[in-house]
């Protein structure tokens, strides 16, 4: 498995969705051709915003990955979460296009031909969208375990070609219903169906960008791993020998941080706080992969006290 990880790097995972986008464009083009059904073109408008997305994500995947600079001192790892944002667009003009043309053909619906080969060649795109999308999920949850940068990129790609998968499910049938009771029109409200299921996503997936441009917090299960730690290093007996507060936590991209204060008897020398720090520190950045942790040394009786409201003016 980790020889198999070690091959599998978001950039070529990103790599591999754009031929699957161009190659499912491709299938689901000529299912509609061949059939003239509305609800077979939204599903290969909804192709062109995957191929977009994916060359997308892997340019800023590529930009994340260069290492920090004099401009940009932290890195440029909240690059990929410019992807998620952009696919978001996407996807609404997507959505815009497809509810356009349905409301045209529910105002003159016409039959479909040929539906028994446009449905096999959407079988056979969805088919292939599914596996890399199973294939990109596992491998973006153990990036993002092991801090490897791309792999918000690649889960928020894999995420958008799974929906793609539900979206040629439901054309499907459809599409099937319409060729069984031949109710032209349900060919058109499919399609609206469609453009309303992708606009949920993009709504999901602005979400996740905003999340990770303003700094989220890391998530809940992280947070008690780093609870865990610092608890670790208290001792019960002598709970004025050492604590730890203002613990802060943020992610950009791949990269978590953590910042908080650690309380020590003042009588101690620098070099036993400092070794201190530094064995917590690498304790942090253990139980949690990818973490940088920051810790200011303080006086067991010294408080810091922030006043960010007045920072802020």
């Amino acid at each position: 498995m980790t020889r198999a990880l070690a091959w599998l790097t978001p950039r070529r995972l990103l790599g591999a969705s754009v031929v699957a986008a161009l190659a499912t464009i491709a299938l689901k083009t000529l299912a509609w051709y061949v059939t003239g059904s509305v609800g077979l073109l939204s599903d290969a408008l909804e192709s062109l915003v995957n191929l977009a997305s994916a060359i997308f994500a892997l340019v800023m995947v590529t930009i994340a990955q260069r290492p920090a600079d004099d401009d940009h001192p932290y890195g440029h790892t909240k690059a990929e979460y410019f992807s998620s944002g952009f696919e978001g667009v996407l996807i609404f003009g997507a959505a815009l296009a497809i509810g356009w043309t349905a409301i045209d053909r529910l105002m003159a619906p016409q039959p479909l031909e040929a539906p028994g080969l446009g449905m096999s060649l959407s079988v056979l795109s969805a088919a292939l969208n599914g596996g890399l999308a199973l294939v990109m999920l596992w491998a973006a949850r153990h990036h993002r375990e092991q801090g490897v940068t791309g792999g918000e990129a690649v889960e928020a790609d894999a995420r958008h070609l799974m929906t793609d998968v539900y979206t040629t499910g439901g054309v499907l049938v459809g599409v099937g219903l319409v060729y069984v009771t031949d109710w032209l029109w349900l060919d058109a409200v499919v399609a609206l169906m469609v453009a309303a299921n992708i606009v949920r996503e993009g709504v999901h997936l602005m979400k996740r960008a905003s999340d990770g441009l303003m700094d989220h917090a890391l998530e809940p299960e992280l947070q008690d791993r780093i609870d865990d730690v610092l608890a670790g290093f208290l001792d019960p007996a002598q709970p004025e020998l050492l604590r730890f507060d203002h613990v802060i936590t943020r992610r950009a991209g791949q990269r978590r941080y953590v910042d908080l204060h650690m309380h020590l008897p003042p009588n101690w020398s620098l070099r036993r706080a400092a070794t201190l720090r530094g064995d917590v520190e690498q304790a942090l950045m253990t139980a949690v992969p990818g973490l940088r942790a920051k810790i200011e040394l303080l006086p067991g009786d010294v408080e810091a006290r922030f006043h960010e409201e007045q920072d802020d003016r």
